[in-house]
């Protein structure tokens, strides 16, 4: 990860507008302490979960019930105090804290979750360091998305030693809107293709088809959206398929730690003695 020096001020005019989705990956790289959250409206302490992290406003959701529900919407464009730790920042053992004072802009429930409220809360007050921690986690998917570029036109051979090398545990599905989870063995890699194999008698893909993929490394379980661009029988009866992948930083993370072994031990990409 690149080393990041800029100010509240840069971080507030490039990406005061954006919000963080708060998955598993973006939780971690930011180290959210997820036992540590919560919001505080009159004498109620809820327990929460960022959903969207921003610079002026987010989104946490909470378990509650319908009639919890109903009742904290009486608190609409009211004072909310957001109680929020990061990990990040501080010497071992210790969390960076912040207490922000916010307005409960709305209240609803989490689509497809009958007992999940979202709150929406804009701030008060901007705090210089979450502003900066929020900026440094931004400009570093701004350096993963340009490294998914550059990585995108050339494909790594997976063969044992590479998925050695790069923590690949030979274990990758693919899951399709048709079709339940299906094991595959990928025959190459990069940033922005799969291409996979499968036994004799597997289905041939349609173009344009769309798929979700589970690719299993001993730094992440990568998730990743894909859309198949080719699939061809080969003579064998193996079936054999391409697609072009969704921008995914683990991979991105994953294949760029690959090419700085590479290039530490001198090694071309894809030879692993």
């Amino acid at each position: 990860m690149p080393t990041v020096v800029n100010g509240p001020a840069y971080y507030m005019q490039q990406y005061g507008d954006q919000s963080i989705a708060c998955n598993q990956y973006a939780l971690g790289k930011l180290g959210v302490d997820q036992t540590n959250c919560s919001l505080k409206i009159e004498d109620y302490v809820i327990s929460c979960a960022p959903f969207q992290l921003g610079f002026k406003r987010s989104i946490f959701l909470a378990y509650l019930s319908k009639q919890e529900l109903t009742f904290f919407n009486r608190y609409i464009n009211g004072f909310v105090g957001l109680s929020i730790a990061f990990a990040s920042g501080r010497k071992s053992g210790e969390s960076l804290k912040f207490f922000i004072r916010c307005n409960l802009t709305t209240l609803g429930q989490m689509k497809g979750r009958e007992n999940v409220g979202l709150f929406v809360v804009d701030y008060k007050n901007t705090l210089d360091e979450l502003t900066v921690l929020l900026g440094a986690y931004l400009e570093n998917q701004k350096h993963l998305h340009a490294q998914y570029e550059k990585y995108g036109d050339t494909t790594i051979k997976i063969t044992a030693d590479v998925a050695k090398a790069m923590g690949y545990n030979m274990y990758c599905t693919i899951t399709e809107p048709t079709m339940g989870e299906k094991r595959i063995q990928i025959f190459s890699l990069s940033s922005k293709t799969i291409e996979h194999l499968e036994a004799a008698g597997a289905p041939v893909r349609n173009l344009g088809s769309p798929a979700a993929y589970q690719l299993y490394f001993k730094k992440f379980r990568i998730s990743a959206a894909g859309t198949i661009t080719e699939a061809v029988k080969l003579p064998q009866g193996i079936v054999k398929t391409t697609a072009k992948l969704a921008f995914s930083p683990e991979l991105v993370e994953i294949i760029d730690d690959y090419y700085v072994l590479c290039n530490n031990s001198s090694q071309e990409p894809g030879k692993h003695s």
